[in-house]
């Protein structure tokens, strides 16, 4: 998986400031760098409620199904999540909670749900690059989860998954075993997404933000796929071209950056989840 430094080779590099084609892009901001490590933990949790407060806007809850974390700037094997129980469009910063490497609540008030940390403290310990992770049992994730196949690269969008999503082909139940986390997290491999057959999404960022958008814009695609399927033989773009698209729309910088206007947006029109 890129880091935000980094590109495919081989692939366009938008968001590398040398390249030709990046001087006709202007203004592209990049992630804020911190100092202080409590700075950085405040701007994550709340990139973190706005997450979950998109997942609720957009309907991607499912009773007390789904869970976003985000892995602690000091203590790395902990990470903040979402309460068990409480439904995405109420909460808040202050709602959050810190879990540490055996499952415990060390911070809030608030039970974990124990697939959150079955899956997610997997998918942590295997990948140190990742500092947040998504998933929920969103509609179109989990009705494309049950063809056990990969996404093709139908449109532009789709490319940004094009050789960097892979499949867990097998279903035993929810997730409350760590061993079964740890398949998940060797199944994501170094991809920024996994399909959970029979389950839904998972996808994992270098950022809050990545993470959360690569859930959005994944959702999206499988919706887009399913119709496509539905209506007709659908045309697949060249491997060669879905590999540069990737390029274009598939780093981590580019996921970051999608993400901005969606949390502008749910920031002023819910600012109670910043308390």
């Amino acid at each position: 998986m890129p880091t935000l430094d980094t590109f495919r080779p081989g692939s366009l590099p938008l968001f590398d400031k040398n390249a030709p084609m990046a001087k006709k892009w202007f203004n592209i901001p990049t992630p804020p760098e911190f100092d202080d490590p409590e700075e950085e933990r405040t701007h994550r949790k709340q990139r973190l409620a706005s997450g979950l407060r998109l997942f609720g806007r957009f309907g991607f809850d499912e009773g007390v199904a789904g869970h976003i974390t985000a892995r602690d700037p000091e203590r790395l094997d902990h990470f903040w999540v979402n309460p068990f129980g409480m439904n995405f469009k109420q909460i808040s910063v202050s709602d959050l909670i810190l879990v540490n490497d055996a499952g415990e609540v060390v911070e809030g008030e608030h039970p974990v749900n124990g697939a959150a940390f079955a899956i997610h403290s997997q998918v942590h310990a295997a990948r140190p690059d990742v500092i947040a992770a998504a998933h929920s049992h969103s509609v179109y994730g989990k009705a494309f989860s049950s063809l056990g196949k990969l996404l093709d690269p139908l449109t532009q969008d789709s490319c940004a998954f094009y050789g960097d999503h892979s499949l867990f082909d097998d279903y035993t139940g929810v997730v409350l075993d760590v061993e079964e986390g740890k398949r998940i997290g060797a199944a994501l491999g170094e991809n920024k997404a996994v399909i959970l057959r029979n389950h839904g999404n998972l996808t994992a960022g270098t950022t809050v933000d990545a993470a959360v958008w690569w859930f959005i814009t994944m959702e999206r695609t499988c919706q887009a796929q399913l119709l496509a399927d539905a209506a007709g033989q659908t045309v697949s773009i060249t491997p060669e071209n879905a590999e540069i698209t990737h390029g274009q729309v598939g780093s981590e910088i580019a996921g970051w950056f999608n993400y901005q206007p969606l949390c502008d947006w749910i920031v002023e029109e819910e600012p109670d989840l910043l308390e």
